[in-house]
């Protein structure tokens, strides 16, 4: 039954992504977005990730889609309509990916499992997945953590001038 849900709930991730990227109606999108959000807190819950379900569905199906959809409507995006003959992109669409999963069977051709560091399945159990993950995160990762916060601090510093920027012209 497990393999089931892992299954069905992997299979809807894949498939409401790729409707967000093939929709023309921003909307649309948005609501594709929405469906995998709930379903990818769906595959955390099957993992016993309580916490990671939760923040998934409150950060990400409640405030950044309110957001994106805010800004949707703000902007008013109508249809475009184009002139020009539509140049089909579909051999490339599908070489692209296509060459990058043979590089990533590629790489883990040579991939091996290694032994279980500090935190085995026994040792998490111990303890709760939140304070695992702090732990983790905190103690074996705290660069790229740390690196993480520096990429989002400068991302919202470029859209402040950016928004600055828009509003002196």
């Amino acid at each position: 039954m497990v393999k089931f849900f892992f299954g069905y709930f992997g299979f809807m991730i894949v498939l409401s992504s790729l409707l967000v990227v093939t929709r023309k109606n921003p909307v649309h999108s948005v609501l594709w977005m929405l469906f995998m959000f709930f379903h990818l807190a769906g595959l955390y819950l099957m993992l016993n990730a309580e916490f990671l379900a939760a923040v998934q569905v409150i950060v990400y199906a409640g405030a950044i889609l309110v957001l994106f959809l805010f800004t949707i409507m703000l902007l008013n995006l109508k249809e475009e309509e184009t002139t020009e003959p539509r140049v089909d992109g579909w051999p490339i669409g599908v070489s692209i990916p296509l060459g990058l999963l043979i590089m990533l069977l590629i790489g883990f051709a040579g991939f091996s499992v290694k032994p279980w560091g500090q935190w085995s399945i026994e040792e998490i159990k111990k303890v709760t997945n939140t304070k695992a993950l702090g732990q983790v995160l905190l103690t074996e990762h705290l660069l790229a953590f740390e690196l993480a916060s520096v990429v989002l601090l400068v991302a919202i510093l470029g859209a402040i001038i950016l928004a600055k920027k828009k509003l002196r012209s």
